[in-house]
């Protein structure tokens, strides 16, 4: 058996913690990483003591955007659950902003445009991440560049067996 590349285990673990996730729509795991020691480990789901959506349901909205494509505005509908907090958020919230600083996440999932605004403004200094998010994609790595963060999908990856890699929207 060859060593795991660091990218692979750390997405590794990234995607272990997204099987703590009760959410029926996307099993999201993050990973902050300074150097090659893991500094925290998070994943989506209800605010602690709060039923999750397994429990209670998803509190599904409706958002409106408009978008230029195809040379022209365009109004994209987006649906989201506000009942869940992402785990980029939960991953902010339970790790310092020192050890933040110029660090990595791994997230198993490209951040929606909310969660790559907070990252942005994180001390992060580069994202990884397996799966996109086509919905935020092009406005997210607008962000990074304009940041200077390096942001970038791992293609070639294969998650660990027994996680859960299927996306409903």
């Amino acid at each position: 058996m060859t060593r795991k590349d660091w990218d692979t285990y750390f997405m590794d673990i990234a995607y272990m913690a997204s099987t703590r996730s009760q959410c029926g729509r996307r099993h999201v795991g993050a990973v902050l990483v300074q150097g090659k020691k893991l500094l925290g480990t998070a994943y989506n789901g209800a605010p602690m003591g709060v039923p999750d959506c397994s429990e209670a349901g998803c509190m599904l909205v409706e958002e409106f955007e408009l978008v230029n494509a195809d040379g022209g505005e365009q109004v994209v509908k987006k649906q989201r659950c506000i009942r869940t907090i992402h785990a980029e958020q939960n991953l902010l919230l339970f790790t310092d902003r020192e050890d933040r600083e110029g660090s990595v996440v791994y997230v198993t999932d490209q951040p929606c445009w909310t969660c790559a605004n907070m990252l942005a403004n994180s001390g992060i200094a580069e994202i990884v991440y397996h799966r996109p998010y086509p919905k935020d994609a092009a406005k997210v790595r607008g962000l990074m560049d304009s940041r200077g963060m390096r942001f970038r999908m791992l293609e070639q990856y294969e998650p660990p067996a027994g996680t859960l890699t299927e996306v409903h929207n």
